[in-house]
């Protein structure tokens, strides 16, 4: 399985640089960035690690066709593939905080998607398009410049419809916050759907954002992954009855204010949630152990390989440079046999 790393998008292109090139030579397969509305351009962001790498994967998650028109879209993407000679790839949603801070409506979004989808591949191939979509189109663009192999084009799907129709036109899938019953139950219908559309579901890359806190302590790993809690999608219906029974889930969504109150004041304190259910959240929705327990996030990591993912996008967080090493030095081996 090819582990992959999501660096903070608040940070510099230099700093963006650095980590990058630390990652890929310690073997990591790719890099991402989140897609935020407050942060730094995803594509003009990777330019310099574009330029200063030669085989690690570099784009953003998730760029939605409500925020930035599919012709804009493949612009950025292929100019930056451009730099990276074939090494771009990036997530399509179709909702996301970008979307959300101005405002926009997503509607009809498994259409969305996949028009986004079909334009982007259309662009790849640098010779002239024209699209006319429901939602989406365009009377005239030819990217004559493009050289490079095209970029990888995931859908982000986390629902069954999207999970069905991705599968038919992206290149790949990442969904967010997946336990491994749930990425298993997800892979079902992704292969159903491949079958269904004459593709051969051995090999299609299946990806799944997945927050990674470990650390030298246990405290510090658990520490870290509860002032995070709120931004894991886990925690939300319907995702959290994978992990929580009906009562405990019932008491996370009376108190989730106090999940956003901790992660604003960037505290691990989740006031009016019983300590236990808070642990369970940290241990189910999470990679948060001592490097001293290393093995069992391994197996956990195993586990999600079994259940059909490809690849696994690490979220990570304070001391990147650490964790990178780790990653490459503990868990890229174990995950290569």
């Amino acid at each position: 399985m090819r582990i992959d790393v999501i660096l903070e998008s608040h940070l510099p292109p230099q700093r963006i640089a650095e980590l990058g090139q630390l990652a890929e030579r310690h073997g990591l397969g790719g890099v991402w960035v989140s897609n935020m509305s407050d942060a730094r351009d995803p594509f003009v962001n990777f330019v310099e690690l574009a330029r200063t790498t030669s085989r690690i994967r570099l784009g953003p998650i998730a760029v939605s066709p409500f925020e930035l028109h599919p012709l804009k879209m493949a612009s950025s993407l292929l100019t930056l593939n451009e730099v990276a000679q074939g090494r771009a790839q990036i997530v399509v949603g179709a909702g996301g905080g970008t979307a959300t801070a101005i405002g926009a409506k997503p509607v009809r979004v498994v259409r969305a998607v996949r028009e986004c989808v079909e334009i982007l591949k259309a662009a790849a191939t640098g010779k002239p398009v024209r699209y006319q979509g429901e939602l989406f189109k365009i009377g005239w663009y030819h990217p004559s410049w493009v050289q490079s192999p095209p970029p990888v084009i995931y859908a982000g799907a986390n629902g069954p419809q999207m999970l069905k129709a991705a599968p038919r036109h992206a290149d790949a899938v990442m969904v967010s916050d997946f336990v491994p019953d749930h990425v298993r139950r997800s892979r079902a219908i992704i292969d159903a759907s491949l079958h269904e559309a004459g593709r051969d579901p051995a090999g299609f890359p299946m990806s799944n954002f997945w927050a990674w806190h470990v650390k030298e302590s246990r405290e510090e790993a658990e520490r870290e992954a509860r002032t995070w809690l709120t931004v894991r999608g886990t925690l939300y219906p319907p995702y959290i009855g994978h992990v929580l029974d009906p009562d405990e889930a019932a008491i996370v969504n009376r108190n989730i204010r106090a999940f956003f109150h901790a992660y604003n004041r960037k505290s691990d304190v989740i006031e009016g949630v019983p300590p236990e259910i808070v642990q369970k959240l940290v241990d189910r929705c999470t990679s948060a152990s001592p490097l001293a327990e290393m093995d069992r996030e391994i197996e956990r990591l195993r586990e999600f390989a079994r259940a059909g993912l490809t690849e696994i996008a690490l979220r990570i967080y304070g001391n990147p440079e650490d964790t990178i090493r780790v990653l490459g030095e503990r868990v890229v081996p174990a995950l290569s046999t």
